[in-house]
Parts: structure tokens; sequence; C-alpha cells
């Protein structure tokens, strides 16, 4: 296992301006997976009649084939260890199974487990992926002037004192063979950009808004198509989507995986997200945590049964299609 940090094929060129930002769509020159498996470690939904446990969160255990050799990503970490690993021993899965570390982005429900997780896997330094930002001041306000810290709950050396061995990159990259990170989504579909948030971060000792340039999302290399892994989707998962087809010159999407953010959008907002995703040759859906009902609903009626929504114990296989 390897780690590919300058697999940058070509570059396409500079095709837009967002804001100050250069948009500049980059091809990695990226293997292909024969098959994923994704296991739900933990999810905010335990499911109809399952013994697993739910948790505000997300957690999976991606499970990656290529050419004979496995590796296991754990994306996201929840907000502690329990859930994650009472749900791993009913699912037969070990400490031992995770080979490295990848954060969606700050969030402590997705990161909370992290030093606890990282003092079981057998080994030292251990690989963390995440965004170079990740361990900035984060919080929202509450009646001023208080305020409600919601980002990574550990410093840096806290961590790396656990075993982690960070690798942090705002850039896309391959992080294993077939599989890539997103890096930054600075390129977003205007119906996903956001006037205003309610983030916060401290820059140069002012308080400023956050816009959670860290939110990150897993691209999988098959033959046939890509697929998208995302924590929350704070940049949009059509914008997401559309990232990870770039980056893998595919142009299908064989299924996404993870939290939309949609739980407090308008209909409008979902529907244009529902038809981006179809014009984005998008098979399957795989959706829960911070997505909505009022948007799983619309999903379901558009995708049929090919929407499923994601619960705690949940295990999910995807292979390359027989030719």
């Amino acid at each position: 296992m390897f780690f590919v940090f300058l697999g940058v094929g070509w570059f396409l060129g500079c095709v837009g301006l967002v804001g100050s930002w250069e948009v500049f769509v980059v091809v990695l020159d990226v293997g292909v997976v024969d098959g994923v498996t994704v296991y739900t470690l933990v999810e905010d939904y335990s499911g109809y009649d399952t013994v697993f446990l739910g948790q505000h969160g997300v957690s999976f255990l991606i499970e990656v084939f290529c050419d004979g050799d496995r590796t296991g990503i754990l994306f996201d970490v929840g907000q502690s260890l329990e859930p994650i690993s009472y749900n791993m021993e009913l699912l037969g899965l070990e400490p031992e199974d995770i080979d490295l570390i990848f954060l969606s982005h700050c969030h402590f429900d997705h990161t909370g487990g992290l030093r606890e997780m990282l003092e079981r896997i057998p080994g030292d330094d251990i690989p963390v992926i995440g965004h170079p930002s990740i361990f900035r001041p984060h919080f929202v306000k509450e009646k001023e002037p208080s305020r409600r810290d919601i980002g990574l709950p550990y410093g840096r050396r806290e961590l790396e004192d656990a075993g982690a061995a960070f690798k942090l990159s705002k850039s896309p990259f391959e992080v294993v063979t077939g599989v890539c990170s997103t890096g930054e989504i600075t390129d977003r579909y205007g119906f996903e950009e956001q006037d205003s948030t309610n983030f916060y971060t401290r820059r140069d000792g002012e308080v400023v808004e956050d816009w959670m340039m860290d939110d990150m999302s897993l691209a999988i290399n098959l033959q046939d198509g890509v697929i998208v892994v995302s924590g929350c989707s704070h940049a949009g998962i059509a914008s997401i989507t559309r990232k990870t087809q770039r980056i893998t010159n595919k142009t299908k999407t064989k299924a996404i995986i993870g939290g939309f953010h949609l739980i407090n959008s308008n209909k409008q907002k979902i529907q244009k997200t529902n038809k981006k995703l179809q014009k984005l040759n998008t098979k399957q859906l795989h959706t829960g945590h911070c997505t909505g009902l009022q948007a799983e609903c619309q999903f379901k009626k558009q995708w049929k049964q090919n929407f499923n929504k994601l619960h705690a114990g949940k295990k999910l296989k995807l292979k390359l299609k027989p030719k």
C-alpha cells in the first residue's frame, strides 16, 4: 500500500472562476478496483428490527479489492468509539482490518472516535488522510457571547501520540490504487453555493465565517463507473459528484453513499439536486445521516428500488459489472 500525492495525469485547464477561486479540472492517472464492500459502522438510524447501535454521525469501513489485494479504509469515526466497536463485533470486523483512516471534514460527529480508534489499531504510523485546515477552531454561535465548539475534539500532537501519521492535502490525489480524495470542492453549482453560513472560525484574532473548505469525499474508480463516498456533503453532493467524474474521467456514477446535508433545504434545492444527480448519470443512492426525510422521500420517488436508506450495520457490495 502506498500514497500517491503527485499522481496528476494532466490539466484540462482553467474552466472558470468561483468567487476568488480559480477552478482547474484535474484528471488523475487512477487505477481501477475490482470490487468494493462498504460496512456502515455509525449512522443516525439503527435500522428496523436490528441489533445494531445508532448514533448521530457517520463511519464506514470500505473494503477495496484490486488484483487480489484488499485495503480497509475507515471513512470517518463517528462521535465516539462505543457504537463503532459494538457494530464491528456484530459484523465480524476487527481493528486489524483497518489500513488507513480518511476524515471527510472536522465535525465532531465524524471525528470524535478518532483517538480511541487509533489506540485500538495495531502498529504505529497509521495513515490518516484529511484537509490541512482540519485542526482549525470551528464553532457555532449560541446566544452572544457564548459559542459551541463542534470541530475536531483533539489536537494534532495528541493524535500523533496515539499513532496517527497525517497526510494532509487540499488537492485531489490517489490514496491507494483506484481510490482518490476529491480534495477541496471549489467549483460548485450555483444552487449549492451559500450566501452565508452558521459556522465560524477564528482567523488572525477575529471571528469569521467558516465555509467548510475541508469538506472532502472519496472517489472509487471501477471500470464501468465511479462510486462516491461522502460524509456530510457540505460542498454540495451534486458538485462533489461532478468532481469525482472529472478526476476519474468517468461519465457514470455507479453509486453515491453518505450524507447529503439537505435536512434544512427547501423543496426547490432538493428538486434541483435530484435532477442534477440524474443528469450526472447516477445509478444508485445510499443515503441517510444529514440528508433529511423530505429529501429522502423525493429520492425514493425518483430512484425507486435504486434508493436505499442507510442504517447502522448495513453492508453494501459493489463490483465490476461482467462484460
